[in-house]
This record gives C-alpha cells, sequence and structure tokens, in this order.
C-alpha cells in the first residue's frame, strides 16, 4: 500500500480546515488534541517544503550548466 504524496496547496488547505476546526471551538477536547497535532505535522511538511524551494530558488544555472548560490 503506498502512501499517495500531497501537494503543497493540498496540505495548505488541509492546514486550513484544521485551523478553522478548531477556531469555531465546538470541538470535544480529544478531537481538538488529535486535530492540533495533525496541523502541526502539517505545518512542519509546509515549512519543509518551503525550505527546499528557497534552496531551489538561490541558485543560478551557468552557461556551463553548473549552478552557484546567488549571494543574499
Amino acid at each position: 500500500m503506498s502512501k499517495e504524496t500531497k501537494t503543497f496547496e493540498e496540505n495548505l488547505a488541509e492546514l486550513e480546515a484544521v485551523v478553522t476546526k478548531l477556531e469555531q471551538g465546538d470541538v470535544a477536547l480529544e478531537e481538538a488534541l488529535s486535530e492540533f497535532q495533525k496541523g502541526m505535522k502539517l505545518s512542519k511538511n509546509l515549512q519543509k517544503t518551503l525550505q527546499e524551494a528557497e534552496k531551489t530558488l538561490v541558485k543560478v544555472m551557468q552557461a556551463d550548466g553548473t549552478e552557484i548560490e546567488m549571494e543574499a
């Protein structure tokens, strides 16, 4: 059974749904804790994706096909 990888946008939408559910406040404590943990995991995955994208964006392709990092 393979685990399907979700896109950044799908994970973000899922995190937004968790936040909305928790903000409504009519969730049982046990479910709220579970949703909070789910949200934290999604948040960490999204942050990792953004960090990887940032690393890719700071590289410049040279004429010979090599990459160098841009200076900030």
